[in-house]
C-alpha cells in the first residue's frame, strides 16, 4: 500500500510543474504560515496585511484550475498588498510574501505579457509611496524597485527559456508525427505499386497461358490435331517460363538488395537472348546513378514489354537497347526490325508500361522510325 502511494506520488511530481505545480504551492504556503506564526516582531498592522495576503494566495491555489482570471487578479493583490507594508521595520516577513507571490505570478503558464508589465509598475509605485512615507533615503527608494526589477527580469528570462523548451518539445512532436504520417503513406504507396507491379505480370501471364492451353485441349480433343496441340503446349511452356522470369524481376526490384538499373537490364537482356537465340545490343551512355525505385520499376517493366512483343512480332530478328543518363533524366530507347504489320499495334502490355511510366511523371513514346520500331521512355531523375 504505501509503496503504492509512494510510487503515484512520484509519478505526480515528475508530470508537476517544478516552478509553479503543486509542491511548489505546498511549499511556500507553509512558508507564509510559518512567517505568520512565528516570525519575530511583526507589527499588528504588518501581520493583517499580511494575512489577507495569505487569504489571497489560498484563493488563488484553490480557483486556479477552474477560475484563473480572478484567481491571478487576487494574487497580484497578494503581491500589492506585502509590499504597502515593507517599508515599515521589521519587514522581512512582508518581503517573502512580495517576491514569494511575484515570482509565482510572473512565471505561471500564459500569463500575458502586459499584466506582468503592469503588476510591476503598480508594485514599484506601491513601494516608492511606501519608502517615502516611511521616510526611507534615496538609497532604499533605489535599491528595493531595482530588487523588484531584477526578479522580474530573471523571472521573465527563466519564463522564456521555458516557453521556447515547450515550443521546441512541441516541434519536435509534430516533426515525429509529421515522419510517421509520411511513412504510413510511403507503405500505402509502396503497397499500391506493389500490388499493381505484381497483378501486371500475374495478369498478363496466366492469362496468356490460360488461352493457350485452352486452344491445346481443343485441338486435342475436337480435332485430335497432336502436333498443333504440342506445339501450342510448347508455347504454353514459354510463356510459363516468361511469367515466371517476369516475376522474379519484380520481386527483385522490390527488394532492398535489387541490383542497379543497368546491371537488371543486362541480366534481362541476358534471358531475352538465350530463351529466344536473338542477338540483342544493350549500350549505357552517362554516368550511372541510383534512380527511385518507381521510376526503375517502371523503365524494367517497360523494357520487358518491347522485348516480348518483339519476339512476338518480329522473331528472330535483332533488338537494339540503349540506357541514357543524361542530366536530368534517364531515356531508355529499344528499336527492333518492323517486319510485321502487327508490329505497331499497341496491346495492353505498352498501355501498362505507358500508365506505370506516366505514375512517374516520365513519357512513352513509340513508333516506327527508318524502317525500325522504335519504343522510347523517359523518366526525370
Amino acid at each position: 500500500m504505501l509503496r503504492r502511494l509512494a510510487r503515484r506520488s512520484l509519478r505526480l511530481l515528475r508530470a508537476d510543474d517544478p516552478e509553479t505545480g503543486w509542491l511548489v504551492r505546498i511549499v511556500l504556503t507553509a512558508l507564509f504560515v510559518w512567517a505568520l506564526t512565528l516570525w519575530p516582531g511583526v507589527d499588528p498592522e504588518v501581520h493583517l496585511t499580511l494575512v489577507l495576503s495569505f487569504v489571497g494566495w489560498v484563493f488563488w491555489v484553490v480557483a486556479d484550475q477552474r477560475h484563473p482570471v480572478p484567481a491571478r487578479t487576487v494574487l497580484a493583490l497578494s503581491a500589492l498588498l506585502p509590499a504597502a507594508v515593507s517599508a515599515l521595520p521589521h519587514n522581512g516577513a512582508a518581503h517573502l510574501f512580495l517576491y514569494g507571490a511575484l515570482f509565482t505570478f510572473v512565471l505561471l503558464p500564459r500569463m500575458p505579457l502586459w499584466a506582468i508589465l503592469s503588476l510591476t509598475g503598480a508594485l514599484i509605485v506601491v513601494l516608492l509611496i511606501a519608502l517615502q512615507v516611511a521616510g526611507n533615503g534615496p538609497t532604499a527608494m533605489l535599491t528595493q524597485p531595482g530588487v523588484v526589477v531584477v526578479v522580474v527580469l530573471f523571472s521573465l528570462h527563466r519564463r522564456e527559456h521555458r516557453l521556447r523548451a515547450e515550443q521546441t518539445e512541441q516541434l519536435l512532436e509534430q516533426t515525429s508525427r509529421t515522419q510517421e504520417a509520411q511513412a504510413h503513406a510511403a507503405a500505402l504507396d509502396e503497397r499500391a505499386r506493389i500490388a499493381r507491379e505484381l497483378h501486371d505480370v500475374l495478369a498478363h501471364s496466366l492469362g496468356a497461358l490460360g488461352v493457350q492451353l485452352e486452344v491445346a485441349e481443343a485441338q486435342l480433343t475436337e480435332r485430335g490435331d497432336i502436333e498443333a496441340a504440342a506445339e501450342r503446349v510448347r508455347r504454353a511452356r514459354r510463356l510459363a517460363a516468361d511469367g515466371m522470369v517476369e516475376a522474379r524481376s519484380a520481386v527483385a526490384a522490390l527488394r532492398s538488395d535489387a541490383l542497379p538499373l543497368a546491371r537488371a537490364l543486362d541480366s534481362l537482356v541476358g534471358v531475352h537472348r538465350e530463351n529466344h537465340a536473338v542477338e540483342v545490343a544493350l549500350r549505357t551512355d552517362g554516368t550511372e546513378r541510383a534512380l527511385p525505385s518507381a521510376a526503375e520499376v517502371a523503365l524494367l517493366r517497360t523494357a520487358r514489354e518491347t522485348l516480348t512483343n518483339a519476339a512476338k512480332h518480329a522473331p528472330g530478328k535483332p533488338v537494339a537497347m540503349r540506357l541514357v543518363y543524361a542530366e536530368s533524366s534517364v531515356r531508355l530507347v529499344v528499336e527492333n526490325s518492323a517486319v510485321s504489320p502487327r508490329t505497331g499495334e499497341g496491346g495492353f502490355g505498352l498501355i501498362g508500361a505507358r500508365e506505370r511510366i506516366a505514375l512517374v511523371a516520365g513519357t512513352l513514346d513509340e513508333g516506327v522510325v527508318d524502317g525500325a520500331w522504335r519504343v522510347t521512355a523517359e523518366v526525370p531523375g
